[in-house]
C-alpha cells in the first residue's frame, strides 16, 4: 500500500466535498426561523431531532 487514494476514492472525496459544500450553501439561504421558547418543555436537545425519547428512565425509538 503507497498510502495514496486510488482515482475511486479521489473521486468519491471530491463527491463528497461538493455535497458538503452545497448543503451548507443550502443552510445559508434558508431564512433563519425565530421560534417561541416552549412553556412546560423538556430541557435538553430535542428529543424528536435524536430520534428517542426518554421519559423517567425508559428510551422509546419511534
Amino acid at each position: 500500500m503507497s498510502g495514496q487514494p486510488t482515482e475511486k476514492e479521489a473521486r468519491q472525496a471530491a463527491a463528497a466535498a461538493r455535497a458538503l459544500a452545497e448543503a451548507e450553501a443550502r443552510r445559508a439561504a434558508q431564512p433563519k426561523q425565530d421560534l417561541p421558547p416552549e412553556i412546560g418543555g423538556r430541557d435538553g436537545p430535542e428529543p424528536v431531532r435524536y430520534g428517542d425519547w426518554e421519559k423517567k428512565g425508559l428510551a422509546v425509538d419511534f
